[in-house]
């Protein structure tokens, strides 16, 4: 099937969405995602940020869709024709969506965690206002403890699901989900009981905001002072893959994350104690840098890059001016008498 996506077409498979053709083609067309992941089933049509204008049905029926759809679980039809990035009312619909996620959403960035990786942090970045017209209070909710190694903030979440899918697709027991209803709805665990289940620190990698953080990394340091590498080791866990990105400051590993695309997606789940337990660089073998994108917060730390060396010209700097200072302090631009010509020529002024 042929889709075209902001005037790029691309073929695809019978089956594709919208969100995934135009991850195919790629750059600025695709579509914000913080409820979808593609490696969990049943993911996405949650957050709405992923709104695309559809402006031809299909070749069969060219009518174009009344109402902006999601493009996470929109399939496609051959010959469709969707605007994003190209239409004002995407735009604006984004805009809107972003301004929603944020009216309870607290400003904690300053002291979260998740700060410059945080998919709302892009997201209100590029579609949020300066100011907010909410001024009615936040929605609240007291710190619940889940466990030794996973903070819960639940004042932060978004709802996006994403922890609830991986707790039942990935482990044997879920002990947490999504209670109570409308603006009370929260995430919090069964009766208060610790997430001890061997994969459950994969509920931090796919969570798009810092409701969910690594206690082992918490307030230890930014994300743009670390320096991430991929590394692997033999895990012995069933299911874990022991690939791994390991963030480390000078020779100590800070954290322990999975390995993430270019969509912030991890690409192989993997187990506690690959992510809690090793800690020492002799634990892991060093594969080299990770790859990151060019507009990352953590570029600024760029350390693949050949940098130029800086030159400081200081003597200049520190010079620049000095012999026009020196004839206005003189004041040669005056006639001198008898005796400040005799100074002069001594040396003296």
């Amino acid at each position: 099937m042929k889709v075209t996506i902001d005037g790029q077409s691309i073929d695809v498979e019978p089956g594709t969405t919208i969100l995934q053709a135009a991850r195919k083609i790629g750059g600025e067309s695709v579509p914000p995602a913080m409820c979808y992941y593609s490696k969990l089933k049943g993911s996405g049509g949650k957050c709405r940020c992923c709104l695309v204008e559809v402006s031809k049905g299909s070749d069969a029926d060219p009518r174009p869709m009344p109402k902006l759809v999601a493009s996470c679980v929109t399939g496609c039809m051959d010959g469709m024709e969707v605007n994003s990035t190209a239409s004002e009312r995407v735009t604006d619909a984004r805009k809107a969506v972003t301004e929603f996620l944020l009216i309870n959403h607290p400003l904690d960035c300053p002291v979260c965690d998740q700060a410059g990786e945080c998919d709302l942090q892009n997201l209100s970045f590029k579609h949020g206002k300066s100011e907010t017209r909410f001024i009615e209070e936040k929605r609240t909710f007291e710190p619940e403890d889940i466990g030794p190694n996973i903070q819960l903030h639940m004042n932060r979440c978004i709802l996006c699901y994403r922890c609830v899918m991986v707790a039942d697709q990935l482990t044997d027991n879920r002990v947490h989900g999504v209670v109570d209803r409308g603006d009370h709805s929260n995430i919090s665990t069964c009766i208060s009981k610790a997430i001890t289940n061997e994969f459950s620190g994969n509920m931090i990698d796919v969570c798009p905001v810092g409701a969910l953080t690594d206690k082992t990394f918490r307030f230890k340091s930014r994300v743009w002072f670390n320096k991430p590498y991929n590394a692997h080791r033999d895990c012995k866990t069933p299911g874990c893959c022991g690939k791994t990105t390991v963030w480390m400051f000078g020779n100590e590993i800070q954290r322990v994350t999975g390995r993430k695309d270019e969509y912030h997606e991890v690409e192989d789940f993997i187990c506690n104690e690959c992510r809690f337990d090793h800690k020492d660089v002799k634990d892991w073998v060093i594969e080299g840098p990770r790859k990151f994108e060019k507009d990352s917060v953590i570029n600024q730390n760029n350390y693949t890059r050949k940098l130029d060396t800086v030159v400081i010209e200081t003597e200049t700097g520190i010079l620049k001016g000095r012999e026009q200072d020196r004839k206005k302090i003189s004041m040669r631009h005056k006639p001198l008498d008898a005796q400040e010509q005799t100074a002069f020529k001594e040396g003296n002024i």
